[in-house]
């Protein structure tokens, strides 16, 4: 039974239950306008009593944050990962101070998503709004909150600030590999690592982790099961448990490849000193390469050349399950909605396609 009075500052409610050892808890809420407000917020807190899902602690959202953070996901993710929990921590503290967890609505996260989105762009958004979102789920599963704030939330973004990534056309990535193999030697790794990602669609820190152990050249496979980290210079597992996996290439690429082994590395991307090649200096080879073909491409990048081998593949009727499997993923919905870009365009051209073959009835 709910108890509700009047007080200077408003109408103050409270409950009181038992939990399973026989102790009484109770939980209270004051500064509503009116005894009905009171009355309401009473009556979801009965029905959160009923569910089992009523904590009697009420801990701060950024310490409840953190803990949940270090105790369920820290274990298992990258450094970088790890630094964006701390720094999501941070954001959070910084919006909602000393704010308990309790007293997050959903009017006042979509304030705090319209306030921090107006300046960020849409994959910051969605990482920040996801990992809050999944804290407050397990936060209503273990009964600290009667339901999830993070749901049905409006994701605010900076349009200018959210990359487009660009793509190299078939005829532009004929013309960087023409420029990449001209008067290439071993000691140019950096432009072996450029065409490994152009024919094989790999992550940076999974070529430079590639063995030549890995290689079978009978079958034409490279296996990925590992990745570089360059931040904490360690060689790890790859990102998911859907990035080990094999990748069928084409002898051109394995016989392309093949001078590297003088440099006699156990690593196939490695310099004759075993050393490990930075991504600014395969970014730099890779702008330069590009200005020799007349190619302006702004904010393209290494990473961007996986996306051009996805825009080959798809382009060329290539299923999107095919590549899904290519570029690790876990799911086709993955790729569908990093790739959405690239798949609304062939969209398109299919369109064409279709109304062509209609007219021709």
């Amino acid at each position: 039974m709910a108890f509700i009075e009047k007080k200077d500052s408003g109408w103050r409610a409270k409950i009181s239950w038992y939990d399973a050892n026989g102790k009484r808890h109770t939980k209270s809420k004051q500064g509503f306008e009116t005894k009905r407000l009171a009355q309401q917020w009473a009556n979801k807190m009965e029905v959160a009593k009923d569910k089992q899902q009523l904590s009697p602690t009420d801990p701060i959202f950024v310490e409840y944050f953190l803990e949940w953070a270090q105790t369920f996901k820290m274990s298992k993710v990258s450094d970088n990962t790890k630094k964006r929990y701390i720094n999501i921590g941070h954001l959070i503290e910084q919006y909602f101070g000393k704010a308990k967890i309790s007293s997050i609505t959903q009017r006042s996260y979509q304030q705090f998503i319209n306030s921090y989105g107006h300046d960020h762009s849409k994959s910051t958004m969605e990482k920040v709004h996801g990992t809050i979102k999944s804290c407050a789920k397990y936060a209503v599963y273990e009964g600290t909150i009667p339901r999830n704030f993070a749901d049905q939330i409006t994701l605010v973004w900076d349009e200018s600030k959210t990359r487009h990534v660009e793509y190299l056309s078939r005829s532009e990535i004929k013309s960087l590999i023409a420029s990449l193999e001209d008067n290439i030697s071993p000691k140019y790794v950096s432009r072996y690592m450029i065409l490994c990602a152009i024919y094989t669609g790999m992550r940076f820190g999974e070529i430079l982790a590639l063995e030549w152990d890995d290689i079978d050249y009978n079958n034409h496979t490279i296996r990925v099961n590992k990745s570089y980290d360059y931040i904490a210079h360690r060689t790890k597992k790859p990102k998911t448990a859907s990035s080990n996996r094999f990748i069928r290439v084409s002898s051109k690429f394995l016989d392309l490849i093949a001078p590297l082994k003088v440099n006699g590395q156990e690593r196939v991307f490695a310099p004759s000193d075993g050393s490990y090649i930075s991504s600014s200096a395969t970014n730099h080879t890779l702008r330069r390469h590009l200005a020799k073909c007349g190619l302006e491409k702004e904010g393209f990048h290494f990473h961007s050349l996986r996306h051009s081998h996805v825009a080959l593949l798809l382009f060329s009727g290539v299923p999107l399950y095919a590549i899904s499997k290519r570029l690790g993923h876990a799911d086709m919905s993955v790729t569908a909605k990093k790739y959405a870009y690239l798949i609304d365009e062939l969209r398109q051209q299919s369109d064409h396609q279709i109304e062509e073959i209609l007219e021709d009835l």
